[in-house]
């Protein structure tokens, strides 16, 4: 799709905001979902590549964030050819980049070991959690109103301060794992990971007030028992599919479990993921409840969020269908959760054996929502992601839905349908993406922008081009 010309693109935004999708001019009709691309620019030219876990270290679609939005710049965080970590930003309203090299390089070609960055509002820093997977992790913090005033802050190493390997003196765990940075209602910053290894570990909250880092402590449980028809396990852990605060100030996790023994699956070549959870927090993530609000969990507490919760569950699916995890979730406007998870339907045959070979061939996406009267209801999405690789589910500003998908795809559901229209808006053409890319999350409330991040498919470890796409939605 080729990029349109400011004038063109404001005067179409403004007829689709009036009008709506198919409705009647003068009609007050919300429109329904649409992009219009806007810029696609260069963020490297030479990142670096390698495929692990069928995925690459710049863009995995959980991460969080590695492109973000704050007060009119936008920032990106990647590693280079030379294994680098850096830093970018841009103005919103400029194409150009300017980018900063931290004395920081990544230590394995791990494709878990991704760059995270989150903002603390009450100081004005910008945050990273960089470089882990079950082992220590490297933080770095920039100096303080880096980004209040980015203007007025020269783009250098000097504003950021030294790699650490704590937050600032806090030791977590030294199996450290999938850095979520997520800014609660008030402003203070948090940060979600994984203690422990896949298969036997706990999700874990820490806090920073913008004077210090405080441990919140374990809010998943690894223990109790899970049988399946095959056989049974006594160790897992909890896969988040994203934990983000809604508009009413909820924090929201959506999950799948991973089980430790392999004899809970119809054959070994499969996934043990199985079932769908979901709870929420109205504590700043002190307190977890099912979705009918009763309580299951406390952080830092003796009793956790566990596979056997009654209520918790609310898309049942056993091993045997390669379910991946940590797909995504987001809120809409009202409050509402939505997930999106992706497996091998049971039409298909009832036990997946090779799961990239099944994935890729028979996975199907699938979107999940609470609706008004309280019911969980699950839509399949007809396009097929023809991808082990997950997709990213984002809202606009009438409520439509916009699933991002492996190869820079997106498809769209309006509300008026109860997100039943799924259908492709972007076909990804001309990309040449990899696979997954990196939304950012934090740009659509601000601008009415769908930007992602992508990188350009290579071979072996040739480096190969980074770039950040740009799309109008309707605002």
């Amino acid at each position: 799709m080729r990029p349109l010309a400011a004038v063109a693109l404001a005067t179409a935004l403004l007829g689709a905001a009036t009008t709506g999708a198919g409705a009647a001019p003068g009609s007050t009709a919300a429109p329904g979902p649409a992009v219009s691309q806007l810029a696609d620019t260069q963020l490297d030219a030479r990142a670096v590549y390698f495929v692990s876990y069928d995925g690459l270290v710049n863009n995995n679609a959980f991460q969080k964030n590695g492109l973000l939005t704050y007060k009119g710049y936008q920032y990106a965080a990647w590693y280079t050819a030379d294994r680098s970590a850096v830093i970018g930003r841009r103005a919103l309203t400029q194409r150009s980049w300017q980018t900063v090299t931290l004395p920081h390089r990544l230590t394995a070609d791990d494709s878990h070991n991704v760059i995270s960055m989150g903002i603390s509002r009450t100081d004005g820093r910008l945050h990273l959690n960089m470089d882990s997977h079950s082992s220590g992790f490297f933080y770095v913090k920039s100096v303080a109103g880096l980004v209040d005033d980015p203007a007025g802050h020269p783009w250098t190493t000097g504003q950021f301060g030294a790699v650490q390997t704590t937050l600032d003196g806090l030791a977590l765990t030294s199996q450290f794992t999938y850095p979520q940075f997520i800014a609660t209602p008030e402003g203070r910053l948090q940060l979600s990971y994984r203690v422990g290894v896949s298969g036997n570990g706990r999700n874990a909250l820490a806090e920073y007030d913008g004077t210090k880092w405080k441990a919140l402590g374990e809010w998943s449980s690894a223990t109790g028992t899970y049988r399946s028809e095959h056989g049974s396990s006594t160790a897992r852990n909890m896969y988040l599919h994203g934990i983000d605060y809604g508009p009413d100030g909820r924090l929201h996790a959506f999950y799948t479990w991973r089980e430790q023994n392999n004899a809970v699956m119809c054959a070994s070549g499969g996934l043990t993921n199985h079932d769908t959870g979901y709870v929420y927090s109205s504590d700043r993530g002190r307190t977890w409840r099912t979705a009918a609000g009763a309580v299951v969990g406390a952080t830092g507490g003796s009793d956790t969020v566990a596979v056997g919760d009654a209520g918790t569950v609310v898309d049942p699916l056993n091993p045997d269908h390669s379910l991946m995890n940590q797909e995504s979730q987001a809120t809409d406007s009202t409050g509402a959760p939505h997930a999106l998870i992706s497996y091998v339907p049971g039409r298909f045959g009832q036990c997946t054996t090779d799961y990239v070979a099944d994935r890729t061939r028979y996975g199907r996406t699938f979107h999940v929502f609470k609706d008004t009267a309280g019911t969980w209801k699950k839509t399949e999405i007809p396009v097929a992601p023809g991808s082990t690789q997950r997709s990213h589910l984002v809202f606009d500003a009438y409520d439509n839905a916009y699933a991002v998908m492996p190869y820079g795809r997106i498809v769209a559901a309006s509300k008026s349908s109860g997100w039943t229209d799924w259908k492709t808006v972007y076909d990804g053409s001309g990309l040449d993406a990899f696979g997954e890319v990196v939304v950012d999350d934090t740009r659509l409330a601000q601008d009415g922008v769908l930007s992602y991040l992508y990188q350009r498919k290579s071979s072996g470890s040739t480096p190969s081009a980074l770039r950040v796409v740009d799309f109008a939605l309707p605002s």
